[in-house]
């Protein structure tokens, strides 16, 4: 995944709560141009690491993953070297999900 630095790093920050926002909202917090951030919320949400929810499917309203979670929690592991990133979260989340298994 590549991520734009800081500003989806912000983005995860600011829906790490659990709690659903919006564009609108995320610009406003973040200070942060809504267009911008209307551009970066759909590509956190391929990455797997939003969710647009509903009930409308265009609602504009996302909420953090687990996994989004997971690469909030290892930020500081991005583009260290000899780090494979995408290595590190799938193996995180992997573990947290056997966790909640047991």
């Amino acid at each position: 995944m590549k991520l734009a630095v800081p500003t989806d790093f912000d983005i995860l920050e600011a829906l790490s709560d659990r709690r659903r926002n919006t564009a609108v909202n995320l610009s406003y917090i973040l200070d942060k141009n809504r267009s911008y951030i209307n551009t970066r919320l759909p590509i956190l949400a391929d990455y797997g690491l939003l969710a647009r929810v509903g009930p409308a499917p265009n609602s504009g309203l996302y909420e953090i993953t687990e996994k989004g979670l997971v690469v909030i929690d290892n930020r500081d592991q991005y583009r260290t070297d000899g780090v494979d990133f995408d290595a590190l979260v799938e193996s995180e989340l992997r573990a947290r999900t056997d966790e909640t298994d047991t």
